[in-house]
């Protein structure tokens, strides 16, 4: 179970206490909710990159009287050719150690977008106490402690060779020279530095120095669809947000039940997410509009007792991770930054040991596919920021999670609980989740048959068989991702939670 949180003014919410401690630190020295976002996840791009860092993307909703959403997620290189990948008898994206599923990564640029727009203090300032963790040593965390003996002997990984066990310290160098230089010199200090060097090199032809000239950081227009008494916000395609909203209106639609033990319950909300997302491989990819508006034809589709006949949509575990911030002055920024699955492509860029992500197994490799993988193109992404308003357009709350695909299935249980069921934080949080899952990569959503996995201890697996799923039981943890709100009371307090399947996870106010 997790606890609830409270505080006046202000709160940061991380998958590790260093960050969250980074954060409020920034809030102490007259930072806002921006300022601490980026010092947190900074942080996190030294002391969890099993799970995030510099050589991955970003997303962000912001809170500030309207609300802004950021797509700091990379493109292709010039180089990307998908007939060469076919030519190799490849009919999807190469998932590990191959460069061609490293986009450019967005993350610098996001910080540096989100920075220049709402930012308070100087960059180098908020870029500081990852530097010093960096440079200075890092307890390793329960989750990445093992990784030595695998990771620590890839090429150009040797920040971790010393990794066996919690508590273990890691010192990552290259990584506090590369954040030195973003600070002091912006994004040159990054992509034109001794980073983007090693990238060009590392890349063979598939990147250009003009890919790395071009900002990958845009700021979009939100999506949002009212429900429950609420807007609730995401961020639009390349990113599968729009499953969210669209599952929720049809949620709404359908009515879930006052109970979530009740099995109807999860019945609702598994099939709501199917008739979202039965057709994703068809309608996401840059550029393209999100089906909102759907759900009374959707919802139709429903059977609100049997599991019905629809197109499939599988999950399954990511490795990602996400933040929230809210400030004194009521600002929140929900901030989700990955590596795509765990290390990412497991290939280091040798100068820095900085790991890039392979979010470009989003694309496709079917010709003239709307997301096929070609240069210059942003893949179809899994990462979903949330973030609620009241009626008024006041904040509400900030939420998110990792889990990779089942990002969108995670976050239509917490919105449900918070806003349907009335739970506290600790409650929505702390509670046993379903996914849809293949046991395949993780990222094997709408390709096969898929299965509810069921967290242990939760009470709908029998009722979900007799409505005719496919059930399995799971182990409790970071399948089921690692989730954080913060809910803004009527009172103006800070209520929030951290997940505790992240075990070193916390929810810091002050």
């Amino acid at each position: 179970m997790s606890e609830t949180r409270y505080a006046l003014n202000g709160m940061v919410c991380t998958v590790d206490h260093l960050a969250s401690a980074a954060g409020v630190a920034t809030l102490d020295r007259g930072g806002n909710a921006a300022d601490a976002a980026i010092a947190a996840n900074a942080v996190l791009a030294v002391t969890a990159p099993h799970m995030c860092g510099l050589g991955g993307d970003l997303f962000a909703l912001v809170h500030d009287g309207a609300v802004s959403a950021l797509n700091a997620s990379g493109r292709a290189g010039s180089g990307a050719d998908p007939a060469r990948l076919r030519a190799e008898g490849l009919g999807r994206m190469p998932h590990l150690y191959d460069i061609r599923s490293v986009p450019v990564p967005g993350c610098a640029d996001g910080w540096l977008a989100l920075h220049e727009r709402y930012a308070r203090l100087p960059l180098a300032d908020l870029l500081a106490p990852a530097i010093r963790l960096a440079a200075e040593g890092f307890p390793a965390s329960p989750l990445l402690g093992p990784v030595g003996d695998f990771v620590g002997t890839l090429p150009g990984a040797g920040d971790f060779a010393a990794a066996r066990r919690p508590g273990d310290v890691i010192r990552r160098p290259g990584v506090a020279r590369v954040l030195t230089a973003l600070g002091e010199g912006g994004r040159a200090g990054f992509y034109q530095g001794e980073f983007g060097e090693g990238l060009l090199k590392l890349g063979g032809g598939e990147y250009t120095e003009e890919d790395l000239a071009r900002p990958n950081a845009d700021w979009v227009e939100p999506l949002s669809v009212e429900v429950f008494g609420h807007r609730v916000w995401s961020v639009p395609p390349n990113s599968q947000g729009y499953l969210l909203l669209l599952a929720l209106e049809i949620l709404a639609e359908l009515g879930p039940p006052a109970d979530p033990a009740d099995p109807r319950w999860a019945h609702l909300l598994v099939e709501s997410a199917r008739a979202a997302g039965h057709d994703r491989l068809d309608v996401l990819h840059e550029g393209a509009v999100a089906p909102l508006g759907t759900a009374a034809a959707r919802s139709a589709l429903v059977d609100p007792e049997r599991r019905a006949p629809l197109p499939d949509v599988p999950a399954g575990p990511g490795d990602t991770t996400y933040l929230c911030v809210v400030d004194g002055d009521g600002m929140g920024v929900s901030l989700i930054q990955s590596n795509a699955s765990g290390f990412g492509s497991l290939l280091f860029e040798p100068a820095t040991g900085i790991n890039l992500h392979n979010r470009g197994i989003g694309f496709s490799l079917t010709p003239g596919h709307p997301a096929e993988y070609g240069p210059r193109r942003r893949p179809p992404h899994t990462l979903s920021p949330a973030l609620v308003t009241r009626p008024d357009g006041t904040l509400r709350t900030v939420l998110g999670t990792m889990g990779g695909d089942a990002q969108p299935q995670i976050l239509l249980q917490l919105v449900t609980r918070l806003l349907a069921n009335g739970q506290t934080p600790g409650e929505v949080i702390g509670a046993p989740r379903w996914e849809l899952g293949t046991g395949g990569t993780g990222f094997d959503t709408w390709r096969s048959v898929p299965l509810v996995e069921v967290e242990e201890g939760a009470p709908w697996a029998d009722g979900l068989r007799e409505r005719g799923h496919t059930v399995e039981t799971m182990e409790y943890g970071s399948n089921f991702g690692h989730a954080h709100l913060i809910d803004v009371l009527p009172s103006g307090v800070l209520a929030g939670a951290a997940d505790p399947r992240a075990l070193i996870g916390a929810a810091l106010g002050r």
